[in-house]
């Protein structure tokens, strides 16, 4: 386990220490492990050529949005097909997790022609709303407020609690291990996605998300001596979704251990 865990946290460590290194280390044959004298200047020239902040700010509040409303809607369409009971359920949840076949290249054109005709075209809204929802979700939320008993909700609604507060104050808690492994799962998915937000803010620069205008740095990619520059964007890029995965992987390692023994 312990070498597997070297092996595949390599690049991590390598691009780290990359970054750090002088134009002289990253052109050094054999190549130098450990800078001699570390620096900074990478990340200092990154912040010129392109808006950090800015960039930062809108994935951010692209993935932030997204998860939020991706919870929120997997939880309660997740509620709905595990603890009602309607004419056609089995029929809908099975379209549902149907659409999670569909590849995102065949979405992305019918996708962006309605986004243009409500008017979305080139905004962080446009970006935003049509990934509110998920299939992925949904299932992942239905498979396991299933496990919930039904007394304790049929008990809640007897004690004249209403269906909303039932799914926020009495399932939500019950399923927060899955509730986090979603939220990490949709924060790093939207957080590192390129083609759609590139798709929708075509044209529309100063909302690029931190991939997009990283991208900007792959034309310093041709010589060694801008190794240090490109591998400082891309350790920017990772920082979030990693410092997120910190926090929550003792609620991912939960929901894997929970979904493992109950057999969801």
């Amino acid at each position: 386990m312990i070498a597997i865990a070297v092996v595949s946290a390599f690049p991590l460590v390598w691009m780290v220490l990359s970054s750090l290194k002088t134009p002289a280390e990253a052109m050094q044959t054999p190549p130098v492990w450990i800078p001699a004298t570390p620096s900074l200047d990478a990340y200092a020239k990154v912040s010129e050529l392109i808006s950090v902040g800015r960039s930062f700010a809108n994935s951010a509040l692209i993935a932030g949005i997204t998860t939020a409303g991706i919870l929120v809607t997997s939880l309660m369409a997740g509620y709905a097909f595990a603890k009602y009971r309607f004419r056609y359920r089995e029929a809908l949840f099975a379209i549902t997790i149907a659409t999670m076949f569909l590849p995102p290249i065949v979405t992305l054109i019918p996708l962006y022609r309605l986004v243009g005709s409500i008017g979305l075209n080139a905004s962080l809204a446009g970006v935003i709303v049509p990934n509110l929802a998920n299939a992925f979700g949904i299932f992942l939320m239905r498979q396991f407020i299933a496990g919930v008993p039904d007394e304790l909700v049929e008990a809640a609604r007897l004690d004249g609690a209403s269906e909303f507060r039932i799914v926020f104050t009495i399932v939500a808690p019950a399923v927060a291990p899955a509730l986090a492994a979603l939220a990490l799962f949709a924060f790093v998915y939207h957080w590192n996605s390129y083609l759609w937000p590139l798709t929708v803010l075509q044209g529309n620069s100063s909302q690029y998300p931190i991939v997009i205008s990283l991208s900007r740095l792959l034309s310093y990619n041709r010589s060694a001596v801008n190794t240090g520059l490109v591998m400082a964007g891309a350790t920017l890029a990772v920082l979030p979704p990693l410092v997120l995965f910190v926090f929550l992987q003792r609620f991912f390692v939960r929901t894997i251990t929970a979904s493992g023994m109950t057999g969801q």
